[in-house]
């Protein structure tokens, strides 16, 4: 495509955290026929971030003229439309990578309406909707159905169904971590690996209490423990620390050549969470050949096969899989193909080539 006839996309992120950023970074890297106008804000703050957007941008956008909107659910998409005629028109697609009414509360928050109600206005103001799994869209739904049933008048009928017609499934592409350079790396079957974040929502307690049990089994393991953490560590990661210093093969944030050797070396990786709308680090892992032990919900059902999932919330049950793996040996890897870069352009070609009524030719898939 001449570049003088590329389509100016407004790119519009509000709360550019892990995920947020690979799934902006590989649209501009994988569509160079669209002439994409970036505005992005930190991943922080999360309430002045979901519903102050329109204020932090108000005079970024102010005159900026495109041809579409790619929006994420954190963007409150209605009043930016609203503040500027300008972009009213624009076709738009309104993406979620989470939605409010499936996210865990933590010990010291208030669940408030408001998020929910920016997200339900921001996919009523788009033509187009899509979430990055069918838990995503299915959860948003169901909560907005709740919600609508508890208000006490004028809610005129079929808005969940509304959206639901709109909405379509185009989960974040993520591609199998480099390999490292040099000899295939050797497979270590009993290093455990935990690479999310240690926060509340991703239950890192249940971990810890997990591997407690595992080793009262008479089990040697060895662990690599990758992600964010906050300061100061949480009691979790204290306690997993003090009991098993002598197991722990890595313990932070890693480079990322080095964070990818360790997927490529891990034979198992866990996932504990209370949430999580498509899980790219258990993805990630797992398509290094890890062998990924998940809760039997959320969106994991869709992605893993049952020999992959155990009782969501019971920490005996995972240790009593992790001892089964150990001992036995590891079940085959599992296959995530299914949600790699070269299966999922398709449909993303698509989608952008019906928001902006262009062709496009995308460029080969690349690791971002």
């Amino acid at each position: 495509m001449n570049i003088d006839s590329r389509p100016r996309v407004l790119l519009l992120s509000a709360y550019r955290a892990d995920s947020h950023a690979v799934w902006a970074d590989a649209l501009v890297a994988t569509f160079p026929d669209i002439e994409w106008l970036r505005f992005e804000l930190p991943g922080r703050h999360f309430r002045w971030r979901i519903r102050g957007n329109p204020i932090s941008w108000l005079e970024a956008l102010e005159g900026v003229r495109a041809d579409a909107i790619v929006a994420t659910s954190m963007v409150d998409l209605a009043t930016l439309r609203g503040l500027h005629p300008p972009l009213s028109a624009l076709p738009a697609l309104y993406y979620f990578h989470e939605n409010q009414f499936a996210y865990p509360v933590g010990e010291h928050q208030v669940r408030s309406i408001e998020p929910q109600m920016v997200q339900i206005y921001g996919a009523l103001s788009a033509g187009r909707i899509a979430f990055n799994s069918a838990f995503n869209r299915d959860s948003f739904l169901d909560g907005l159905r709740a919600l609508l049933r508890r208000m006490p008048d004028a809610v005129p009928p079929g808005v969940p169904e509304r959206l639901a017609d709109r909405a379509r499934i185009l989960p974040v592409p993520v591609p199998p971590p480099r390999r490292p350079e040099g000899a295939t790396p050797e497979r270590d079957p009993d290093l455990i690996l935990w690479n999310h974040r240690w926060e509340y929502d991703k239950r890192p307690e249940l971990f810890a209490e997990a591997l407690e049990r595992l080793a009262a089994r008479g089990r040697g393991f060895r662990l690599a423990l990758l992600g964010p953490r906050p300061k100061p560590p949480p009691e979790a990661l204290q306690r997993i620390r003090e009991r098993f210093g002598t197991n722990i093969v890595a313990d932070g944030r890693l480079p990322r050549a080095e964070y990818d050797a360790l997927l490529w070396r891990a034979g198992i990786v866990v996932s504990t969470t209370a949430h999580e709308f498509q899980g790219l680090s258990m993805l990630e892992a797992s398509g290094a050949g890890a062998r990924p032990l998940v809760p039997d919900a959320l969106c994991y059902p869709e992605q893993y096969p049952p020999e992959y999932r155990y009782p969501a919330g019971d920490p005996e049950a995972l240790a009593a899989r992790l001892d089964t793996w150990l001992t036995d040996g590891l079940p085959p890897p599992a296959d995530v193909r299914a949600l790699e870069p070269d299966t999922l352009l398709p449909a993303w070609t698509r989608a952008l080539e019906e928001l902006t009524g262009r062709p496009l030719s995308p460029a080969p898939a690349t690791r971002t």
